[in-house]
């Protein structure tokens, strides 16, 4: 990787370009740049999220989660470059299986909201999806690894499930959208198919 920055202000930007980690410079609108852009995004909110009282299982999957977009990011930056490996995909893999176990079935779709900690995970899964669209997309005309798509992919899947963990973290629950087919269900006194 190239040289630590010891000068955040550098001036060098002023011309609308941005020197990516193999010191190559690009416009501040490329890609590149939006798909880096949109990880680094993830990661605050996910810091965020962290600032919420969490199960100590969830807080320590998302500070590694942290330091594996920081690898995602490193890659994105220099091309040709593999940070973020196989390994973290069959974390967030594990993690998505463990913590989807615990959970009843879905008997609608859920609005993002409940707790502030589950509405701020789910703030986390709409960015993790635009950087997943933003991955795809320079994908199309730069040659990537699978595994970053992959981990975004993953990440917004798992993002989701934790949201309904913390919801019900005090005993609550996952906030339903009022749909015609649950209203005509309770009217009925049956359970949604």
């Amino acid at each position: 990787m190239g040289n630590r920055l010891s000068q955040i202000a550098t001036r060098t930007g002023d011309d609308g370009t941005t020197g990516l980690g193999d010191n190559t410079r690009v416009p501040k609108d490329h890609l590149r740049v939006h798909a880096m852009g949109d990880v680094d995004e993830l990661n605050s909110h996910i810091g965020l999220l962290l600032c919420e009282p969490l199960p100590e299982a969830v807080r320590e999957l998302l500070v590694d989660v942290q330091h594996q977009l920081f690898n995602l990011g490193g890659e994105l930056s220099m091309s040709g470059y593999a940070l973020l490996k196989p390994e973290a995909l069959l974390q967030l893999d594990n993690a998505l299986a463990d913590h989807n176990a615990t959970l009843p079935r879905l008997a609608e779709f859920i609005l993002p909201a409940g707790t502030r900690g589950a509405a701020q995970a789910h703030v986390c899964r709409t960015i993790a999806r635009r950087a997943e669209r933003a991955v795809v997309a320079l994908g199309a005309t730069a040659t990537l690894n699978d595994t970053l798509r992959q981990y975004l992919n993953r990440l917004s899947d798992l993002l989701f499930v934790l949201a309904r963990v913390l919801n019900r973290v005090d005993g609550g629950d996952d906030v339903y959208w009022k749909s015609e087919r649950m209203a005509r269900a309770a009217a009925a006194g049956d359970e949604p198919a």
